[in-house]
């Protein structure tokens, strides 16, 4: 690969990363068939995204065009829709009223396949949101022996080591990220390259020391070219974040960026519609924020990165 299409490469995965930070999920890209110019024409079609948000993070360069969004298609509804729907309605109440329900007939999933906790009250660890945090009995260090030399995934095929999350067992402040990068995977600790040298003077910048907050991870083990790690890949590894969550007890939890939030308040919601509002989980708060990572791409979001940190440090203070 010439120097030339490197760069490229590395230009179109950042302004892709722009649009994930959004809550972009999925995105349809097209090749011109004869492009006039040196480079492949992105044409983004999300449906999702409005086109002010696609403008701000297209960068005004030759090789990507805004193109207006289709039309949505009109829906072909016959004539005699109403009778259809009466009818359909009809059928559904004849119904046998024995048959069993969806959950029954669906493959269960086997607990040996999930991690568990060394205590049985850790069993149930989350089963209610409106119930405070679990005193498990639980240690870090046993949730670690837990997780051993992880191969509960396919993530563990390309990874250097295992990213376990570090800093105080007993902190007040607890930060969340998504997935370890290249220096994290190689040094085998969260938040260690550019972004976490940012993170950490975010961390100072409210009066905390590094070593006085707890900071992991959704995912321990680093996802391909930094992707956003998969739904199953989450699935395997979020359950020793929670554990770690019961035992460091924190009364606040920073998560960074969009895939951390969906993934630890189970929310569809984008992290641009709740940035900066207190979240409660399981009587902790939670304050979503932007990734580090994100600004070092967009800097002008540090503002309200700031904002949102100072709303973490004035109820700290309130709450010691």
């Amino acid at each position: 690969m010439t120097e030339a299409n490197r760069q490229l490469a590395i230009d179109v995965r950042e302004h892709l990363e722009y649009l994930r930070e959004l809550g972009v999920e999925t995105m349809k890209v097209e090749l011109a068939d004869s492009p006039p110019l040196d480079h492949p024409v992105m044409v983004v079609t999300e449906e999702q995204v409005s086109h002010e948000k696609v403008e701000r993070f297209i960068p005004d360069r030759p090789f990507f065009t805004k193109q207006p969004l289709p039309p949505p298609a009109k829906p072909n509804v016959p004539a005699n829709a109403s009778r259809l729907s009466l009818l359909e309605s009809t059928r559904l109440s004849k119904l046998n009223s024995e048959t069993p329900p969806l959950k029954s007939v669906l493959p269960q999933i086997s607990k040996n396949e999930m991690p568990k906790p060394t205590v049985s009250p850790a069993t149930n660890l989350f089963a209610d949101r409106n119930s405070a945090l679990p005193d498990t009995g639980e240690t870090i260090e046993g949730i670690r022996t837990d997780i051993g030399d992880c191969r509960r995934c396919s993530l563990c095929e390309g990874r250097t080591k295992i990213a376990h999350s570090t800093g105080s067992f007993t902190a007040d402040l607890m930060f969340v990220g998504e997935a370890p990068g290249a220096d994290e995977d190689a040094q085998g600790a969260p938040f260690v390259g550019r972004a976490g040298q940012l993170l950490t003077k975010i961390i100072e910048a409210i009066g905390f020391k590094r070593d006085d907050v707890f900071i992991g991870n959704i995912n321990r083990c680093r996802p391909p070219m930094n992707r956003a790690p998969l739904p199953n890949e989450t699935a395997e590894c979020k359950p020793f974040l929670l554990r770690e969550i019961a035992v460091v007890r924190p009364k606040v939890i920073v998560v960074l960026g969009n895939t951390a939030m969906k993934n630890l308040l189970d929310t569809k919601e984008g992290i641009t519609k709740i940035r900066g509002i207190f979240q409660d989980y399981y009587g902790v708060k939670v304050m979503p924020t932007f990734h580090p990572a994100y600004l070092l791409r967009d800097p002008s979001k540090k503002r309200e990165v700031w904002d949102d940190m100072k709303k973490v440090r004035d109820y700290l203070n309130e709450n010691r």
